[in-house]
């Protein structure tokens, strides 16, 4: 996980996951994306990380836009980074998770990842609901196959 002391939209210290934006070439491919920024930040490379799948997709409106994030897992034996100009890397073991400051979306997400860990290739499909908006809510589904026209 990275701690920030801050970014362009909060001014205060929280914790994320590693990620950015996509380029205009990645729009069609989020998990190229997400390794390119995995690489950047951690300094890690697609070969050193395995097992490497899409778990969730987040979307929420912020601002007036439609905000989509792609979550994905992947395992490592590296141990080490690189030092990131985005914030500081640590390694975070599962049952620290949820005691970490972090947005609502990854609050929600960490939790939900918790509590419905399988060994399933489900993807997961969290819209943020805003009935209450001092405590929006998450509302999840999984993506299914097709199967009729």
């Amino acid at each position: 996980m990275m701690k920030k002391k801050k970014s362009k939209i909060f001014n205060f210290e929280f914790w994320g996951g590693i990620g950015g934006h996509m380029e205009s070439d990645e729009l069609n491919s989020p998990m190229t994306a997400s390794y390119r920024e995995i690489e950047e930040e951690t300094g890690f490379k697609k070969d050193d990380i395995k097992n490497f799948r899409l778990e969730y997709i987040l979307l929420e409106k912020n601002s007036g836009e439609i905000r989509q994030q792609y979550v994905y897992f992947g395992e490592t034996k590296h141990m080490n980074f690189i030092p990131s100009d985005e914030g500081e890397l640590f390694w975070v073991s599962k049952n620290e998770l949820s005691g970490l400051y972090t947005s609502k979306v990854i609050s929600s997400t960490i939790e939900h990842y918790l509590n419905n860990i399988t060994n399933t290739d489900d993807i997961f499909v969290g819209t943020m609901m805003t009935s209450n908006e001092f405590n929006p809510e998450i509302q999840w589904s999984t993506i299914k196959e097709t199967v009729d026209f």
